[in-house]
């Protein structure tokens, strides 16, 4: 008995000493909005005003490239562009609309080493590509050549799978896709200059081919602009053996109005 009280006078001890902590450390580090600084309630989170701001993307939109249609056109439609062009993957879909306050979480995981928006990220991806997750087999980052990973210290796209499959617990496959060419920062670039810049751009590493062989593969990437990198990507792991590619980005660009938001 003595022991067990001793045992619960210790667990009250840790619980205020863990409380303490958490005001001492709130008084240091106050809550702010990930994108405006902004004070909140919580940590991790966007204040009112931000999240009103997001463009969160939802029903209806296409089937095959996630493109957001301006109005319900009936399940199952598909856009023109994907008529007319199919892409090498078999679905996409974005979380999110590429602006505002969801813009600035994109540039800080990329251009300024916030790491910690991966998860709130995620949680956010999950949402919108839970069909996908469902039957995926294995998450796939896009990847980064090593050069441009030693100068960045780490893979956005990466931190990106690596925060959605301990969320849903899909295994995060890293190192069978290679980035084998270094290529041109596709920012700035129209969609015939990014093909071109991707073009033989991916390999499948032969130690690694068993990892993609036979699995439904859920490539991830930050942004979707015009599609070049994970239709790039996509081809390549279906050569390597994979029986199906999906694409799950964080943000996608709208550029010249709804339907015409080809992935």
């Amino acid at each position: 008995m003595e022991m067990s009280r001793a045992a619960y006078r210790r667990g009250s001890f840790s619980a205020l000493a863990a409380q303490a902590a958490g005001v001492a450390m709130a008084l240091i580090y106050p809550p702010v909005c990930l994108t405006c600084g902004v004070m909140t309630g919580r940590h991790g989170a966007l204040c009112p005003a931000c999240w009103r701001a997001v463009r969160f993307i939802d029903w209806p939109f296409c089937e095959i490239t996630g493109a957001p249609f301006d109005h319900d056109r009936g399940e199952g439609l598909v856009s023109a562009a994907a008529i007319a062009d199919p892409p090498a993957y078999d679905r996409a879909r974005a979380a999110v609309l590429h602006e505002g306050p969801a813009r600035k979480l994109a540039h800080g995981l990329k251009y300024a080493d916030r790491g910690d928006l991966a998860p709130i990220m995620a949680m956010w991806m999950a949402r919108a590509g839970r069909e996908l997750i469902d039957v995926c087999d294995a998450i796939v980052p896009v990847p980064l050549h090593r050069g441009r990973l030693f100068l960045r210290r780490y893979n956005q796209s990466a931190e990106l799978a690596r925060a959605l499959a301990r969320l849903t617990g899909r295994p995060l496959v890293s190192g069978a896709l290679v980035r084998r060419r270094a290529t041109r920062p596709q920012v700035g670039l129209g969609k015939g200059a990014r093909l071109d810049n991707v073009a033989g751009a991916f390999t499948i590493d032969a130690r690694r081919s068993d990892a993609i062989a036979g699995r439904h593969v859920l490539l991830i990437d930050d942004v979707l602009t015009t599609g070049a990198t994970v239709n790039a990507a996509a081809r390549v792991l279906r050569r390597g053996g994979a029986t199906g590619v999906d694409v799950l980005t964080f943000a996608r660009v709208a550029s010249e109005g709804a339907e015409s938001l080809y992935a």
